[in-house]
């Protein structure tokens, strides 16, 4: 049996009362959106249309943006984003060699198989583009929750790729109203200039929700959960599609 620790109690407690008192197969409450079983397509329409716009700084919009191919973020950004009161998380993995596992790479962010973790998911027809409002569907025991966000922007630097040396795609997503917490997401893979893989998540963020302050201990254990996992699931894409390749 998995250890639960007291603020997973918690915060398991806390949404599955939520739940209890309605009976629909999907509601809002207190500001999230929630289900009873895993989400419709159309319950995550419905969530999106109802989430409003982002629920973080503009001035922060797309901070999480690459500075360069071969070096994804910076200490003073991430000073200057703990002075502002966010928590910083960044995970990064390698995956791979050379340019087929780059494609490998980029082909499982473009088709959200970074996040096929069976209790996280995203549609997997969701296009990769700037502007696209998506929900990433997370099951926390009862019930599942809907996290409603906005693709903020995306980097392909095909241009080094092209020439043989370092290169990146990524692309970030901010929180919109409705998510337990407020800031932005950058899933991405670079190849550096030995022509290794890595695959990063990174990320800022602070409570936007009581639930999310009064456990938030429990929410960044979580988040560091989602990354890892992540992580494991990109290996499992890319070595797979390796093994694949070699033996047809």
């Amino acid at each position: 049996m998995l250890f639960m620790s007291s603020g997973e109690n918690q915060f398991t407690l806390l949404l599955a009362l939520a739940a209890s008192h309605h009976s629909l197969g999907s509601m809002a409450w207190g500001g999230l959106f929630l289900s009873f079983g895993r989400p419709t397509p159309e319950q995550q329409k419905s969530c999106l249309a109802a989430a409003g716009g982002f629920n973080y700084d503009a001035a922060l919009h797309g901070a999480s943006t690459p500075k360069s191919a071969t070096a994804l973020t910076s200490e003073d950004t991430d000073r200057a984003l703990a002075d502002r009161g966010f928590s910083v998380n960044r995970s990064r993995v390698l995956v791979g060699s050379g340019p087929d596992a780059f494609l490998r790479a980029k082909s499982a962010l473009l088709s959200w198989k970074h996040l096929a973790l069976g209790w996280a998911e995203v549609e997997p027809d969701t296009p990769v583009k700037v502007g696209t409002r998506f929900c990433i569907c997370y099951k926390e025991v009862i019930p599942w929750v809907m996290f409603p966000l906005q693709i903020a922007y995306v980097t392909d630097d095909n241009g080094r790729r092209a020439k043989g040396g370092g290169g990146v795609f990524a692309f970030g997503s901010g929180t919109l109203q409705g998510h337990l917490l407020a800031g932005e997401e950058r899933f991405s893979v670079q190849v550096d200039e030995e022509e290794r893989v890595w695959y990063e998540v990174f990320s800022f963020s602070k409570p936007a929700h009581p639930l999310s302050a009064l456990c938030n201990p429990y929410v960044q254990f979580r988040q560091r959960h989602f990354a890892r996992e992540s992580a494991k699931a990109m290996l499992r894409h890319v070595a797979g599609h390796s093994t694949s390749g070699s033996q047809q």
